[in-house]
């Protein structure tokens, strides 16, 4: 029998009663990416705020499901997984294996994987800097030397991405992927945030609007940055 775990009015149900339940805020760009895939994936699903200002990540019974006190974290019945892209991965093979978001062929399927690795260890941390300077921290607090500095380093990665667009639709190929949705949440980020000198970057401009009109992206991307 399927043990059941009270966490603040939320339960963990049985496999044949199994709903999504996604714990996070919705201004976290983790949160957003899970949001979006579910939504590119056509996945009823319940979301509980937490973190910064609604708090419980880490109280006892959060920690029990993420230990990094984290979010997002995922409850699917009595299953339980945090990391976003893990999360994603997870959603497309459970409940959608023939999706093209996560494509089967081995060498594709690498490269979707490669990209989700790349934006967590190589884009999010000189992201995070940018971010956080201009839209979490007061005006009068700007360092926009310190900013632009950090925002020079971001935009190296981002050539990265503008050179793979050359010669691509989306990040993989002709098909949208969860390369796109991972990468697509930072870009929203990198292009709507002011105040500093950025690149012209043709093919990374022409890929984001494109990807801009997706109704997941218009629902939880584009929404005011906070």
């Amino acid at each position: 029998m399927t043990p059941r775990v009270h966490l603040w009015g939320a339960k963990i149900v049985s496999s044949n009663q199994r709903r999504i339940t996604i714990w996070g805020r919705a201004n976290s760009v983790n949160v957003q990416k899970v949001l979006w895939c579910l939504h590119e994936l056509d996945l009823a699903h319940e979301r509980i705020d937490a973190g910064m200002a609604f708090g419980k990540n880490r109280e006892p019974d959060y920690l029990a499901m993420n230990p990094n006190a984290r979010v997002p974290t995922l409850v699917d019945g009595d299953f339980v997984l945090w990391e976003s892209n893990s999360i994603m991965r997870y959603l497309a093979l459970a409940y959608r294996p023939e999706t093209p978001l996560y494509p089967h062929a081995p060498r594709v399927r690498a490269g979707v994987d490669r990209w989700l690795d790349w934006t967590l260890s190589t884009l999010q941390p000189v992201d995070r800097p940018v971010f956080w300077a201009l839209v979490r921290t007061p005006v009068e607090q700007w360092d926009m030397v310190a900013i632009q500095k950090d925002a020079d380093a971001e935009a190296v990665q981002w050539r990265i991405v503008d050179a793979y667009l050359a010669t691509r639709r989306f990040i993989e190929g002709d098909a949208f992927t969860l390369a796109d949705i991972a990468l697509g949440a930072y870009a929203r980020r990198w292009f709507g945030v002011e105040g500093i000198a950025k690149p012209t970057y043709p093919h990374l401009e022409r890929w984001f609007q494109e990807i801009g009109t997706r109704p997941g992206f218009v629902r939880f991307i584009a929404p005011p940055m906070t």
